[in-house]
Order: structure tokens, then sequence, then C-alpha cells
């Protein structure tokens, strides 16, 4: 069975363009555009792994981690952060226990998918990466 990522942007863009990558790489894919609608999703249906942005309306990345590592239910969740403030967040991601990673704006769409099987511990051939 495939692992279910879900990709948490307000961008439309960026949820398009990781959505094709992860898929063609054979992961399930589902999306939220901020992480109010995060939250609900993973009460659903806890995802693998999360990829979230930093920046988003109601509930941001920052947020949405914390409330994912205060629940025991979603607090062995890995995420991935996204942002376009660069590595300063670094202080601000060292208290969060489920963040395995962070990547700067602009990025690869192949640089985050060797960052999903790096967090997941998956195989991640040069076929998919090429995907």
């Amino acid at each position: 069975m495939p692992r279910r990522i879900l990709v948490v942007d307000d961008e439309s863009h960026i949820l398009h363009v990781l959505s094709v990558k992860l898929r063609n790489s054979g992961f399930c894919v589902d999306t939220a555009v901020d992480g109010e609608d995060a939250l609900h999703q993973i009460a659903a249906m806890a995802p693998d792994l999360v990829i979230t942005d930093l920046q988003m309306p109601y509930i941001n990345g920052v947020e949405l981690c914390q409330q994912l590592a205060e629940d025991p239910a979603t607090a062995d969740i890995p995420v991935i952060i996204l942002t376009a403030r660069g590595y300063a967040l670094g202080d601000e991601a060292s208290g969060l226990s489920n963040v395995r990673q962070v990547v700067s704006k602009p990025f690869s769409p192949r640089t985050v998918l060797e960052q999903v099987h790096r967090v997941l511990g998956t195989a991640g051939n040069s076929t998919e990466l090429a995907a």
C-alpha cells in the first residue's frame, strides 16, 4: 500500500507541482490549503508524512506542527517544512520534535522528493527521482 502524504500550502501551484511529483513516484497525496484544513484531514485519516508551508492563513505551519506534536495520536507523524524564510527558521523549528527537514523556497521538486524518501526511509530509485 502506498504511503500517504499530506501537502499543505496556500499557493495552488506548489500544491500542484508537489502532488504531481509525489504521485508519479507512487505516493498517495492529499492536499490542504491551510493548517486548519490540514488538521481536519489528519483527524479523518492520518498521513505517513506532512509537508507544510510556514506562512498560511488561519493556522500557520509552526502552529500546525505544534498541534500535531501535542496530540498523542499525531505526535509521531514526521513533518517537512517548506519556507521562503530560509533556514532562519532553525530556532522556531528546533523545539518541534516532529520536524525532520526544512526546505527553502524556491525549491526543486526533486529535492523535496529526496527529502521525502530520506524521512520515510524509502528507497527512492533513480526512475522515481526522474519522474
